[in-house]
């Protein structure tokens, strides 16, 4: 693909959520870094570049629906899927795709503040195409040693790192494309989610592990979500730990373990650094 394709959105801040493993919870994050976004005042727009699951889109879509079931005026983004063919693309067809994406992107970068990509969850021509226009790259990765694969190996004794894995050179090749481009390399966010609560010697080990790498591969490494039943419960009705959550809106009583979600939200995009968010303290809007 050319520089001309690749090249960086000038105005709106590009947020890629990604890893090539599935089931890491790029969805639910990307929801609700456009939620929080939107509550902030700013104009955000999403884009789903995984056209074969569509969790995204569908997440959003569920929002849409029970906004109107309910009558509450839920935020919501301008939100773009775009459709191709990941899998054994021609080449004509890989080019129609990345350059509706490329599109879709610095259009929208000209009426929005932020742009939230959610990636597929595997390698593909458009993962990667996706990786070169991010000025945030977050990536969420499960707290255990299944995931971590995607990132390093490790040695089976020590846990000590022992080299460089698919995902991060991909991150690190991608990287250099862009700072080729721009001289600006992005911001590499590692986002520890579905944290237990108990303090195993899985999650010290993990912990340790992800600290070496982040030196070796200057990522910063940050404290996600813990592992929730409701964020799972969220997804149908399209909501986020950051919405008013009353027993009408959520359809039951809220708990606890809401108000420590949104705290847990409002700590990630904290550490974004996004430089222009005030006090960190997310607006609530009145149902």
């Amino acid at each position: 693909m050319s520089a001309e394709t690749i090249r960086r959105a000038s105005s709106a801040h590009v947020i890629v959520v990604a890893n090539e493993k599935g089931g890491s919870g790029k969805s639910t994050i990307a929801m609700h870094i456009a939620v929080a976004l939107i509550k902030k005042g700013k104009r955000v727009a999403t884009i789903d570049v995984d056209s074969r699951q569509r969790t995204f889109t569908s997440y959003i879509e569920n929002r849409l629906v029970w906004a109107k079931e309910t009558g509450r005026a839920l935020e919501i983004p301008e939100h773009y899927c775009v459709e191709g063919r990941s899998d054994f693309p021609t080449t004509e067809s890989r080019a129609t795709t990345s350059t509706a994406l490329a599109d879709t992107v610095h259009a929208q970068a000209e009426l929005c503040d932020y742009l939230v990509l959610d990636s597929p969850g595997h390698d593909s021509y458009l993962t990667r195409l996706a990786h070169t226009m991010a000025d945030t790259l977050i990536t969420p990765l499960n707290d255990s040693f299944v995931d971590f694969d995607v990132l390093a190996s490790v040695d089976p004794v020590t846990f000590a790192i022992t080299g460089i894995s698919h995902y991060a050179q991909m991150v690190e090749d991608t990287r250099g494309q862009r700072e080729l481009l721009d001289g600006v390399p992005f911001d590499w966010l590692v986002l520890r989610n579905r944290l237990s609560n108990l303090n195993s010697r899985n999650k010290r080990l993990v912990g340790q592990g992800l600290e070496q790498l982040a030196q070796r591969l200057n990522f910063r490494c940050v404290e996600g979500l813990a592992e929730r039943v409701i964020f799972r419960e969220f997804y149908p009705r399209g909501l986020t730990a950051l919405d008013d959550l009353d027993e009408a809106t959520l359809g039951t009583r809220p708990t606890l373990s809401h108000a420590t979600a949104r705290m847990e939200i409002e700590n990630l995009i904290a550490a974004m650094r996004l430089g222009d968010e005030g006090d960190g303290t997310l607006q609530q809007n009145a149902a």
